[in-house]
C-alpha cells in the first residue's frame, strides 16, 4: 500500500479495529502483511482484528486462490451508544479517500497560518 504514514507516538483519534476496516475499504485485496505495515501494527494484531470485525458482522472474505478478497458491511451499525445509528459506511466516508483525491491533496498539501 502506498503512502505508508511515518510513526507516530502518543494517542491518537481512531482505534486499530477503524485503521484496519479503512484500510480494507482502500483496498478489499490487500494483504494482511500491507494492512500491518500501513496501520504500524503486528501481522498477528491485524489477524486478530479481522476475526473481530468478521464475527460481528463487519467484514467478510472470499478466499480467490492465495489471496483473500474483503467485504465490508457498509449497513451495519457502529458498536458504542455514543455513535448510535451512524454506519460503517458514514465512518469509512470520513477516513478512506480514493486515489484521485490523494494523489491531489498530496501534491498540493498547504498548511494554515495559526492565527492568535
Amino acid at each position: 500500500m502506498d503512502g505508508v504514514p511515518e510513526p507516530h507516538t502518543g494517542w491518537t483519534f481512531l482505534t486499530n479495529h477503524a485503521r484496519v476496516l479503512a484500510a480494507i475499504a482502500d483496498n478489499r485485496s490487500a494483504r494482511i502483511r500491507d494492512i500491518a505495515a500501513h496501520c504500524r501494527l503486528t501481522e498477528r494484531a491485524v489477524q486478530k482484528i479481522i476475526a473481530d470485525l468478521e464475527q460481528d458482522g463487519y467484514l467478510s472474505h472470499t478466499r480467490e486462490g492465495r489471496s483473500n478478497t474483503y467485504r465490508i458491511d457498509p449497513g451495519k451499525v457502529l458498536r458504542h451508544p455514543a455513535e448510535a445509528g451512524l454506519t460503517v459506511a458514514s465512518l469509512m466516508s470520513l477516513l478512506v479517500k480514493d486515489e484521485a483525491d490523494r494523489a491531489t491533496n498530496s501534491t498540493s498539501r498547504v498548511r494554515p497560518h495559526a492565527t492568535t
